[in-house]
């Protein structure tokens, strides 16, 4: 490489230096009023003479003018986020962080090739190749050949663009940082990275330490990781703190013994398909699903079942997994894969899950061939010197980075049950660099910012006093209490329920008739006319309804739903028989109104209901 990607001025027509540029242009996403949006015009390749310009996307919004101001009557200083991935999309997320730093500038940058970037680095070819692969019960590594051409079929659409895939890696999104404080204008700024983008984060701020106040790092993915070599071992052991190790281990074998069919739609196309998920494919929807920290509590009893056969238990899971396959931009994806992580790993086999990530991944590189991207020191790395911009533009190399004194303050955040980006790590990682801190918070999984309210407070209080030690809030208190084995009676009937709701005719049938038969069994016992049996009846089918809902109410972690419901349900369905017993009764009395029979068939009804479909 010629230099570094730094922020390093290019030369115009004339040959005088010129600094990055922004252009303005409409905000593409809802913003909130006082942002504007633009693209750095950045070169595609810094290590080529005249690369062709491409323009990454971004959004600031301003802080308000009666903002307060730091200590001395300075504005505070803005921060810069960028969502991981790499591919996933940021300007989406303005408003919600301008709402975490309502005092300071936001500013949200894209990844080049991003879904707001030019050119837009899509790849519908390769999510059909995906596809295509879940449509067999086979394993995924038997199965790569029609993938590895559709990747193929992508990288040459890209290259008839004139896309230069060599450009979309680490460092270049490093430099784009770098250069859109310089064009903003912004002496210093915090960085603030998720996942992915904590490499590129950490890299800027490693070759831009004069403009870098602080640095948050939310799942922090360290430089220097076999990613793929160590994912199937970091879900295994994320498996053994829910304490389902063993459970997980015998799903895993039974559904690679006999995979399980679910019916779903095509992230594409929208129309009906049927993929076939092995064990293997499972291990990769629950690894993917812990991300969320909603569905955490839920996955024990889930994976449970699943070892004893509930296999439709999966089925939420299935069909989010095809709304994660168009989440990305999977050409930047790739670009950056192959160039940055791919080639640092092995891909051995494990004693874990073959994960279907690291197969496709796998394949699609070897398909592109891109040559690997030399590894750059950043923050974290042990002994790293700074390369920064010096005055007339040159590149430069100190050792201030090595230095305590040099090295901004750092906070990384960490989700207990984050099998992508293990806590573990990123508590290794930090632990010897000065400045450095960490929290873990429990019962979160990967990016704790997005889930943990307490981990924006952090965040925020970080930003307003990097020296503070004190704690804004306790990350030891999980959001939801974990759903062992046996606490839910599980059953998908909730979550088809969901995706339509004409079944509910019956219980809200039932609910009614039983409201009309206790007023009119109240009236009839106010007139002296009888209906004792009619109140009774009434008010057993009302009794059944609330004391559900309130069954329902109390379960904290609406998500859990999807997957079951609590067993009281079963034992309060005792007073739908109660119910529709005194109806029959009351139905069959001597000179009893045709209408009488209403409330026992309804009730039969919703017996068969509740205990042959829902609760079945």
């Amino acid at each position: 490489m010629a230099a570094p990607a730094s922020a390093v001025p290019r030369k115009g027509a004339a040959g005088a230096a010129e600094g990055p540029s922004v252009e303005e242009h409409p905000c593409p996403v809802a913003v909130p009023s006082g942002t504007t949006c633009g693209y750095l015009l950045a070169p595609e390749r810094r290590d080529v003479p005249n690369s062709r310009t491409i323009k990454v996307g971004y959004a600031v919004h301003h802080a308000p003018a009666q903002a307060p101001a730091q200590a001395g009557g300075q504005a505070a200083d803005p921060v810069v986020y960028m969502s991981g991935g790499p591919g996933s999309a940021s300007l989406q997320l303005t408003g919600f962080l301008s709402q975490m730093f309502p005092g300071r500038d936001v500013v949200v940058l894209e990844q080049r090739g991003g879904r707001y970037s030019e050119p837009r680095l899509s790849c519908p070819e390769i999510v059909r190749g995906v596809v295509d692969i879940l449509h067999t019960p086979g394993p995924a590594s038997a199965e790569t050949a029609p993938l590895a051409r559709q990747a193929l079929a992508c990288q040459s659409r890209l290259e008839d663009e004139h896309v230069d895939l060599r450009g979309y890696r680490t460092a270049e999104i490093a430099a784009d940082v770098v250069d859109l404080r310089a064009a903003l204008g912004y002496p210093q700024w915090y960085l603030f990275g998720v996942s992915y983008s904590t490499r590129p984060m950490l890299l800027a701020a490693a070759r831009d330490p004069q403009g870098t106040r602080g640095v948050v790092l939310d799942s922090l993915l360290r430089a220097g990781s076999r990613w793929y070599d160590e994912s199937s071992a970091a879900l295994s052991a994320t498996m053994t703190k829910l304490g389902i190790a063993a459970r997980f281990d015998a799903m895993v074998k039974a559904l690679n013994a006999h995979p399980a069919a679910y019916g779903t739609r095509d992230p594409l196309t929208r129309k009906r398909l049927t993929v076939q998920l092995n064990g293997d494919d499972v291990a990769t929807i629950l690894g993917e699903a812990l991300h969320e920290t909603d569905v955490i509590p839920i996955v024990p009893a889930l994976v449970d079942g699943l070892a004893s056969g509930r296999t439709e238990l999966l089925q939420p899971l299935v069909d989010a997994a095809g709304d994660g396959l168009t989440s990305h931009e999977w050409g930047l994806y790739y670009a950056v894969q192959c160039q940055d992580e791919v080639p640092y790993n092995s891909f051995p086999e494990s004693r874990g899950p073959r994960l279907f990530t690291g197969v496709v991944d796998d394949a699609v590189c070897d398909a592109w061939d891109l040559p690997a991207a030399r590894a750059d020191a950043d923050l974290l790395t042990p002994h790293t010197s700074v390369t920064s911009a010096s005055s007339n533009g040159a590149a430069s190399t100190d050792g201030a980075a090595s230095s305590e004194g040099a090295t901004p303050p750092i906070l990384v955040l960490g989700g207990q049950y984050d099998p992508t980006t293990p806590p573990e790590a990123a508590r290794q990682a930090v632990s010897a660099v000065p400045g450095a801190r960490f929290a873990e918070f429990a019962g979160i999984g990967h990016a704790v910012f997005l889930s943990s309210g307490c981990g924006r407070q952090m965040i925020a209080a970080f930003l307003d006093d990097p020296a503070a030690t004190a704690r804004a809030c306790d990350p030891g208190a999980a959001p939801y209490p974990v759903v062992r084995p046996g606490d839910l009676l599980l059953t998908s009937s909730v979550y088809r329920l969901s995706q339509s709701p004409i079944p509910l005719a019956v219980p809200a049938a039932f609910l009614l008739v039983s409201a009309v038969q206790l007023i009119a069994g109240l009236v009839s016992l106010v007139r002296r006319r009888g209906g004792g049996l009619s109140v009774l009846a009434g008010l057993a089918g009302v009794a059944l309804g609330g004391l559900s809902a309130l069954s329902l109410a109390a379960i904290q972690d609406r998500t859990a739903l999807a997957f079951g419901v609590p067993h009281a349900l079963a034992w309060y369905g005792l007073l739908a028989l109660v119910s529709t017993g005194l109806s029959l009764v009351e139905a069959f009395r001597l000179n009893a109104a045709a209408a009488r029979i209403v409330p026992a068939l309804t009730g039969l009804v919703f017996l068969a209901w509740l205990y042959g479909w829902l609760l079945a």
